[in-house]
C-alpha cells in the first residue's frame, strides 16, 4: 500500500540546499590541490564543476520543471570542499611540518565572511521593509544564527519542532551549508594539526603524515556515514542539516585528497569513463530525486561518489600526465571558459539568489517557476558586484593578508555588523508588537452556546479593537495539556487525566493536533459535571489507520500505528468512560475509499466499548500563517481572509455519519460560525477574535470562547448532562462564589468573615502561629473584588508595617458524606511576582478542621488541608495535610504530609485550578491533590490510626484564603520580607467552590 504525506509541513522545506563556499577553486586563493606532492596547479575543471552544482541548486530552488533533485548539488560542494581544503592543509604539514591554525582561519574569514555579512545586513534591513512584524522578528533571529555559523541547528530545531509548522521559509536557510562547513572545519582543521604534531618527529614525515591523517579521515568518514543513516531513519532534518550526519561527505573528498590516487596505474579509457559516469551520476540524481526520496541516507551515496569519480578522473596519473587539458574527458568540458566563470561566482550566487526569492514572495505572493528562474538570474546582478568589489579585492589584500589577526579581526567585524542590525531591527519590532504575555481568559468575553454569532450577544455593542490574543500571544496560544500532546517520535503518551482519578466519569479526547486544539472546552465540559478528562492526542498521526509520511521523521510513520494500537488498548483495558470525543485533520489522503477503510478499522473496536462516541468535524485549514499575516494588517484582518474551498474540504466521515453509515458516531461541527455565511472567504479574525495560531490550528482562546457551543450540542445529543436542574451530574454544590461584583468592594458577607490583627482572639498563637508579620484588616485596600469576576488580596506596606488579607468562610461543616467525596477547589492567579522582590510572599488557599473554632485549640489534630501554599515567588506550589500530635507524630508535624514543591511555571501569570478531594467511598479512605486536574499528591488514611484519621477530615472544615507575609516557610526556603520586598501584588482568586457526591449528602 503506497504511504502519503502529511500535508502539514512540506517536505521539501527540508531540502533547501546552500554552497559550501570554502575552498574557492579560483587561481591565487590557495585552494589549488591534487594528491601528488608534486602537482600543486590549479584545477579548471574543479572550478567549472561547482558551476554544475550551482546551476542545479539554483534550478531546484527555482523550481524547473524536471529538475527537483537539484539538492544534490550541496553534496557535490561538500565533496570538493573537503578534497581542496584537506590537500591545502596536508601539503602544508608535509611541506613545514606544521599547521597555522591562524593563518588557515584568516584566510578563510577574508575569503567568506565580509561576502557573507552584506547578505545578511541586506536581510537584516529588507526583512523590515518587506516582512510582516511577526515574521521580522523570526528572520532578525535567522540573522544572529546565521551570523554565527549556527544556522543549522536553528533549522533543525524548527523542523524538527511539529509546533512550528506552517511558519514561512527562512530568506536564509541556505546558509545551513555554510554553518555547517565552517563547524566541520572548526574541529577538523585543529584535529589535523593536532596529528600532524603527533608524527612531525618521524623520520619519513610526509608518509607519516599522510598516512595518520587518512586513518583518522577514514574513522571520521565511516562513523558520520553511519550515523547519517540512523538519523534519515529518524530524523530527516537532523540527518538532512546536522554537521555530524554530513560530515562523511568531506571525509570522501579528503580522502580524495590524501590516498596516492597519481601513483595508480589504469589505460587511460578507465580515466575518462570515470570521469563521464560521474557526471552522468550527478545529473541522473538532478533529474530523478525529488522531495520524498529518504535522504541523505544511502541516496547521497550517489552524486557524492558521482563527484569524487569526476575529481578523480582529472588527477594527473603516475606520469605527470594531464588528464584535464586533452582528451575527451568531462574535465575538458567542465574547465572551459563559462563553466569556470559561473564556478568562480557560485559563492555569492548562492549567498544572494535565496533570499531574493524569498523576499520577492514575501512582497508579491507565491510566484510561478519562470518568474522564480527569472529572479535567481537577476541575483547573479548583486553576486557579481559582490566578487568585485568585496571578495576578490580583500583576499588579495596585502595588508589585511600580511598578518594573520588582520584576517581574523576582519572575520570578526563581518560577524559583529549583521549581528547589531539584527538585534537593532528586532528589539524595535519586539517593541512595535508588544509582550506576548498568556491571555488573561478572564478577561475573554462569553462565547455564544446558539445562533450565527461566535460571542454573546449582550446589551452593549462590541467594541472596536486589536484581536484577541494578539499575534505575538497567537503563535503561543496552545492548549495548556503540557506533554500529553506526544511528539512524532514517540510511540505511547504520558497517562494524562485531567480531574478525578480512577473512576468511569471521564471524557476521553482522542486523535491528532485537530483533537487536542479542543483540550480547553472539553476540560471545562468535563470539570462542571466533575468529571475526569483523559487525552490521547499525537501529533500528525491520524486516527484512522492509513499509512502516513511523517515530515519531522522523515519516513513512514511508523511510530502512529504503534501509538494508535496502543491507546486503543488503553480504553479496552482501563475503565469504561462516560464518553469518547475524536478529532481529526480531514486531508491526510484524497483516497475516500481508503480513509473509509481506515476510519472503520478505527472505529469498530471504539465502538465495541458500547461508549457513546462524538466526531467534531474538523476546522477550516488555512494554509497560511495567520498571526504572521495578522500582525502586518492589524487595522484591516480582512486581508488575512483565506480561501473557503481551500481551507474547508468535504468531510467523508461527517458525511458517513449523516448518512447513518457509522452507527454509534454522532458528529457535530462549528465549522458554521467559524466560517461564516456562503462567501468564497473565511475570517483569519472573528468579532475581534483571532482564530488561528499558525497555518491550520484554533488558538486556545478561539477554543475556550467556542466551549458553551460545544457543551450545548453534546448536551442537545444527549451525551453529557445538562446543566439544567442541580445535581443533574451527581454532584451537590455546598458552596460556590464566583466573586461577582463592583470593583473595590468586599466578598459576600453571607459567605465570608475576616480574620483581624495578628491573631485568633485571645491570642493562642502569635503571628497566627508561623511568624508571620503582617497584621491583617479588613479594609479594601487589602481585600476586594476587582470588578471583573475575581477576588483580590493583596499585601500592602505603609510606614514600615506590612498588612494583609485573611478571610475564611462562614461554613465550617464541610465534610465527606460518608461513602463519598467532598472536593474543595478554586481558580486562582498567584502574585505576579518574584526574586528578591518576592521574599515573604506567602499566598495560601487551605482549611482548619471545625474544632478550632471552639477556642482555637487543638491543632494539628483537628486537622488542616493546604490546597495550595507558594512562598518567595518561586515557580512551585505545595500541597500539605497536618494532623495527629503537634510534635512528630504519624503526620511528622510540624512539617506535615507534604508534596513537596511541584512545579508550576506559570502560576503566577495565570489562572490555575486547584482542588482537594476527601475520598470516603468504600476502600478508598483518602486526601487527593490537583493541580489543573492533574493529580500531584496523596495522603492514604492507612498512614495512620483510624481516630487520627476521623478526626482530622471527617469532622468538618471551613475554608481560608490569605496571603501572608514573612513567616517559617519562607523563611525555610530563604525568603525573609526586606527592603527590596515589593508590596502591592495580589493573589486573585477567580472562584471558590466546594460539593460532594455520593454518600448520605449534608
Amino acid at each position: 500500500m503506497s504511504s502519503t504525506v502529511v500535508p502539514e509541513l512540506a517536505p521539501q522545506t527540508l531540502t533547501i540546499a546552500g554552497p559550501p563556499p570554502g575552498g574557492a577553486a579560483s587561481p591565487g586563493a590557495g585552494a589549488a590541490a591534487g594528491p601528488s606532492p608534486r602537482r600543486t596547479g590549479f584545477r579548471p575543471d574543479i572550478e567549472g564543476l561547482r558551476a554544475v552544482a550551482v546551476l542545479a541548486v539554483l534550478a531546484f530552488h527555482a523550481s524547473v520543471p524536471g529538475l527537483a533533485g537539484g539538492f544534490v548539488g550541496v553534496d557535490v560542494f561538500f565533496v570538493v570542499s573537503g578534497y581542496l581544503i584537506t590537500g591545502l592543509l596536508v601539503r602544508e604539514a608535509i611541506g613545514t611540518g606544521r599547521i597555522r591554525l591562524g593563518e588557515f582561519f584568516s584566510r578563510r574569514a577574508r575569503r567568506l565572511l565580509p561576502s557573507a555579512a552584506v547578505v545578511l545586513a541586506a536581510v537584516a534591513l529588507a526583512g523590515a521593509w518587506l516582512t510582516v512584524p511577526l515574521r521580522r522578528t523570526d528572520l532578525e533571529y535567522d540573522v544572529l544564527a546565521a551570523a554565527l555559523s549556527a544556522a543549522n541547528w536553528r533549522f533543525v530545531a524548527q523542523q524538527t519542532d511539529y509546533l512550528a509548522a506552517g511558519r514561512e521559509q527562512s530568506p536564509l536557510l541556505h546558509f545551513w551549508s555554510l554553518a555547517v562547513e565552517e563547524q566541520f572545519y572548526l574541529l577538523w582543521a585543529p584535529l589535523l594539526a593536532v596529528t600532524v604534531l603527533l608524527v612531525a618527529r618521524a623520520v619519513r614525515r610526509g608518509r607519516a603524515v599522510r598516512t595518520a591523517v587518512t586513518a583518522v579521515t577514514a574513522l571520521l568518514t565511516l562513523g558520520s556515514f553511519a550515523l547519517s543513516l540512523h538519523w534519515t531513519h529518524g530524523s530527516v532534518s537532523l540527518a538532512y542539516l546536522g554537521t555530524p550526519s554530513r560530515a562523511w561527505q568531506f571525509g570522501v573528498g579528503a580522502l580524495l585528497a590524501l590516498l596516492p590516487w597519481h601513483r595508480l596505474r589504469g589505460p587511460r579509457p578507465l580515466r575518462l569513463l570515470s570521469g563521464w559516469a560521474g557526471a552522468a551520476a550527478i545529473g541522473w540524481c538532478v533529474l530523478r530525486y525529488h522531495a520524498g526520496t529518504p535522504y541523505p541516507g544511502y541516496a547521497a551515496l550517489v552524486p557524492t561518489l558521482g563527484a569524487a569519480a569526476v575529481i578523480l578522473a582529472g588527477t594527473p596519473d603516475a606520469g605527470g600526465a594531464d588528464p584535464v587539458r586533452g582528451g575527451l574527458g568531462v574535465g575538458r568540458l567542465l574547465s572551459g571558459r563559462a563553466p569556470r566563470a559561473v564556478g568562480r561566482l557560485s559563492y555569492n550566487l548562492y549567498l544572494w539568489h535565496w533570499p531574493v526569492l524569498v523576499l520577492a514572495e514575501a512582497r508579491l505572493g507565491t510566484l510561478g517557476w519562470p518568474a522564480r528562474a527569472g529572479l535567481t538570474l537577476a541575483a547573479a546582478l548583486p553576486a557579481a558586484a559582490a566578487l568585485r568589489w568585496i571578495e576578490q579585492p580583500l583576499r588579495r589584500n596585502r595588508t589585511i593578508a600580511e598578518l594573520p589577526r588582520r584576517g581574523l579581526s576582519l572575520g570578526v567585524a563581518a560577524v559583529v555588523v549583521p549581528v547589531v542590525l539584527a538585534l537593532v531591527v528586532g528589539t524595535g519590532t519586539l517593541r512595535l508588537l508588544g509582550p506576548a504575555a498568556p491571555v488573561d481568559m478572564l478577561g475573554l468575553p462569553p462565547g455564544s452556546p446558539d445562533g450565527t454569532s461566535l460571542l454573546a450577544r449582550t446589551a452593549a455593542p462590541l467594541r472596536p479593537g486589536p484581536a484577541v490574543p494578539d499575534p505575538a500571544q497567537a503563535r503561543k496560544d496552545f492548549p495548556p495539556d503540557g506533554e500529553c500532546e506526544v511528539a512524532p517520535a514517540v510511540t505511547a503518551g504520558p497517562a494524562c487525566l485531567f480531574g478525578p482519578a480512577g473512576g468511569p466519569d471521564r471524557i476521553v479526547l482522542l486523535g491528532d493536533s485537530h483533537a487536542g486544539q479542543w483540550f480547553s472546552p472539553m476540560l471545562a465540559i468535563a470539570a462542571e459535571r466533575h468529571w475526569g478528562l483523559e487525552e490521547l492526542v499525537k501529533q500528525g498521526c491520524p486516527l484512522a489507520e492509513i499509512p502516513v509520511v511523517n515530515p519531522q521523521l522523515g519516513r513512514e510513520y511508523r511510530e502512529c500505528d504503534t501509538w494508535r494500537a496502543d491507546s486503543l488498548a488503553r480504553l479496552r483495558n482501563g475503565p469504561k468512560p462516560r464518553l469518547i470525543v475524536i478529532a481529526s485533520l480531514n486531508r491526510y489522503t484524497d483516497d475516500r475509499q481508503l480513509l473509509a477503510e481506515g476510519w472503520e478499522k478505527t472505529l469498530t473496536p471504539l465502538r465495541a466499548l458500547g461508549v457513546p462516541i462524538v466526531y467534531i468535524e474538523d476546522t477550516p485549514v488555512p494554509g497560511e500563517d495567520v498571526p504572521a499575516c495578522v500582525s502586518g494588517h492589524s487595522a484591516d484582518p480582512a486581508a488575512c481572509e483565506f480561501d473557503r474551498a481551500r481551507a474547508h474540504r468535504p468531510d467523508p466521515l461527517a458525511e458517513a455519519i449523516a448518512a447513518g453509515r457509522m452507527p454509534g458516531v454522532r458528529s457535530v461541527e462549528v465549522n458554521s460560525v467559524l466560517c461564516p455565511g456562503a462567501g468564497r472567504s473565511c475570517p483569519a479574525v472573528l468579532e475581534r477574535i483571532l482564530l488561528y495560531r499558525d497555518d491550520a490550528h484554533l488558538t486556545n482562546v478561539a477554543a475556550v470562547v467556542l466551549t458553551p457551543r460545544l457543551e450545548r450540542l453534546l448536551a442537545g445529543a444527549g451525551l453529557v448532562p445538562a446543566r439544567s436542574g442541580p445535581g443533574a451530574d451527581g454532584w451537590t454544590t455546598l458552596l460556590r462564589d464566583d466573586f461577582d461584583g463592583p470593583a473595590g468592594s468586599r466578598p459576600s458577607a453571607a459567605d465570608w468573615q475576616y480574620d483581624l490583627g495578628t491573631c485568633y482572639p485571645g491570642c493562642p498563637a502569635a503571628q497566627w502561629g508561623t511568624g508571620e508579620v503582617e497584621t491583617m484588616t479588613d479594609s479594601t485596600a487589602n481585600v476586594r473584588l476587582d470588578g471583573k469576576g475575581a477576588l483580590e488580596i493583596v499585601p500592602t506596606l505603609e510606614g514600615g508595617r506590612w498588612s494583609s488579607g485573611r478571610i475564611e468562610s462562614r461554613r465550617a461543616d464541610f465534610t465527606a458524606p460518608p461513602g463519598g467525596v467532598l472536593r474543595i477547589e478554586a481558580s486562582i492567579a498567584l502574585p505576579d511576582v518574584t526574586g528578591p522582590a518576592a521574599a515573604g510572599y506567602w499566598p495560601a488557599f487551605w482549611t482548619l478542621g471545625a474544632g478550632l473554632r471552639e477556642g482555637f485549640s487543638g491543632w494539628p489534630g483537628t486537622g488542616e488541608l493546604d490546597v495550595m501554599e507558594s512562598v518567595n515567588g518561586r515557580d512551585s506550589v505545595f500541597g500539605t495535610m497536618h494532623c495527629g500530635t503537634l510534635d512528630g507524630g504519624p503526620c511528622q508535624e510540624p512539617k506535615g504530609l507534604g508534596s513537596g514543591e511541584s512545579a508550576c511555571p506559570d502560576c503566577r501569570t495565570g489562572f490555575h485550578t486547584y482542588a482537594v478531594e476527601v475520598d470516603r467511598t468504600a476502600g478508598a479512605g483518602q486526601v487527593r491533590w490537583y493541580l489543573d486536574g492533574r493529580e500531584f499528591h496523596r495522603v492514604r488514611a492507612d498512614r495512620m490510626d483510624a481516630a487520627t484519621w476521623d478526626r482530622a477530615v471527617n469532622q468538618g472544615q471551613f475554608l481560608i484564603l490569605n496571603v501572608a507575609v514573612g513567616g517559617n516557610l519562607p523563611a525555610a526556603l530563604g525568603g525573609v520580607p526586606g527592603a527590596a520586598t515589593e508590596p502591592g501584588h495580589p493573589m486573585r482568586v477567580q472562584y471558590v467552590a466546594v460539593s460532594t457526591r455520593g454518600g448520605a449528602r449534608p
